[in-house]
């Protein structure tokens, strides 16, 4: 049963264009993830000067990494939970904030045990604000586009990734403390704080969530009059398929939205979004974090491996751009499944490669498929829970992964004592096929309006 007719909020933000306010909100957000993006890339080739300048056991370069990944983890938990209390936009710039101050003081630390202190709030503040900023951006987004907008937003770790590259390229290697500058760099986050706090709307279906109708009203408003800058597949006022909302009173507390996730109509989705989450991290950390210091390692001087790392990451901005076109083509499940599979084939051959055009061209392909896989995901988890629990959902589910970005840095010397950097990146095909295979317990909704409950 549907009503045509409605005019909620849900139904006015489905049958928008995309609208000069939509850029906004996007450009904004996505500026931010990109410096996310740019600090944990700046800290894989950090620490590849770090092992030589501190003389660092290879335990003491992967806590470097891990302790960032246990901020994550309880950022990410704890940020779903604020964003469904508190609102979006106010704990996406919290989060900027914590982040970028602790990375910007990072640059005056003298020894291993204060960094790894500052890591940790460094990851505290990335790790909330992620999961937040893709249920932000997909909560304003129109249902037919939705899941292209998201992919576009992760597309934006390409450019921060890139740009972390390019620091480790051209500043690291060439300025005395070069690593120190590049932290300072990092804590820029913490001006645009500031920026996203007062020049970003809250969302307006938390907001009708949260019984304040009026403000959601006025946002929507403006959205509706600001101008289209593509053609739609609607038009503006066109009438949208509303499902008729199901029964069940809204979780209103942390722990009843935790349950919540459990619950009979959530749990297949919960579990399988959790192995999901978990597998890509472990993968694509222990892969992308430890490039620059494997390839330091094989004979590779500073400047040629960084080198190589900003090839490789080229790669993952197309690997985005196809991901943003497939997921509406194919829908959710079949582009993430397929992007995973494709970074398993990658990391094998990767891990195989013995000649640096071998190498740069594996390399690649793993960066290609691994992002592309990403963008999928991150549009595939807000779209799993209604309103009510869409924060809470998407960070334990970030959270969960986290763990899993904790221990894969810290697995990765062992396994190269096990059997080199074949069997390490065999490993991480093994986790991305697992991923695969557990992307078919997703529901898709491509097209589809969000549950609002």
């Amino acid at each position: 049963m549907t009503d045509v007719t409605t005019p909620t909020v849900a139904a006015r933000l489905d049958a928008l264009p995309f609208t000069r306010g939509h850029a906004r909100i996007l450009g904004g957000s996505g500026l931010g993830w990109a410096l996310d993006a740019m600090d944990v890339g700046l800290i894989s080739f950090i620490i590849t000067v770090l092992v030589s300048e501190w003389s660092l056991t290879g335990e003491q370069a992967s806590w470097i990494a891990s302790a960032g990944f246990v901020g994550m983890a309880v950022g990410a938990t704890l940020g779903g939970l604020l964003a469904d209390r508190l609102g979006r936009r106010s704990v996406f710039a919290i989060t900027l904030l914590v982040y970028g101050v602790a990375t910007g003081a990072s640059a005056l630390v003298g020894g291993l045990t204060l960094l790894l202190v500052l890591r940790f709030f460094v990851g505290l503040g990335l790790g909330a604000e992620l999961p937040v900023a893709s249920t932000y951006v997909s909560e304003f987004a129109p249902a037919r586009m939705r899941g292209r907008l998201i992919v576009i937003l992760e597309a934006f770790w390409a450019v921060g990734w890139t740009a972390a590259s390019l620091i480790g390229f051209f500043v690291i290697p060439n300025v005395a403390e070069g690593w120190r500058w590049a932290f300072a760099i990092g804590a820029i986050p913490a001006v645009y704080a500031l920026v996203i706090r007062w020049g970003l709307p809250e969302s307006a279906r938390w907001l009708e969530r949260q019984g304040r109708h009026s403000e959601a009203e006025a946002i929507v408003a403006r959205l509706e009059a600001s101008p289209a800058l593509a053609s739609s597949q609607r038009r503006r006022g066109e009438p949208v398929l509303v499902p008729t909302p199901l029964a069940g009173p809204a979780a209103t507390t942390a722990g009843e939205r935790l349950r919540a996730l459990w619950a009979a109509e959530f749990s297949v989705r919960t579990a399988c979004l959790w192995l999901v989450w978990f597998c890509v991290n472990f993968a694509y950390y222990g892969a992308f974090i430890w490039i620059p210091t494997l390839l330091f390692s094989q004979g590779y001087d500073l400047v040629k491996s960084f080198g190589f790392t900003l090839i490789i990451t080229l790669a993952q901005l197309p690997g985005y751009a196809v991901a943003a076109w497939l997921i509406e083509v194919w829908g959710r499940r079949l582009t993430l499944s397929v992007f995973l599979a494709g970074s398993a084939v990658s990391a094998v051959l990767f891990g195989q490669a013995g000649t640096e055009g071998l190498i740069i061209a594996t390399g690649m392909a793993l960066s290609f498929f691994n992002l592309g896989a990403w963008g999928a995901l991150y549009a595939v988890t807000p779209e799993m829970y209604p309103t009510s629990l869409r924060g809470t959902g998407s960070g334990w589910a970030a959270g969960v992964g986290r763990i899993a970005s904790i221990l894969a840095p810290l697995s990765v010397p062992p396994l190269l004592a096990l059997g080199g950097v074949p069997v390490l990146f065999v490993v991480f095909a093994v986790f991305f096929l697992v991923a695969a295979g557990a992307a078919w317990g997703l529901v898709d909704k491509r097209g589809q309006t969000l549950d609002d409950r």
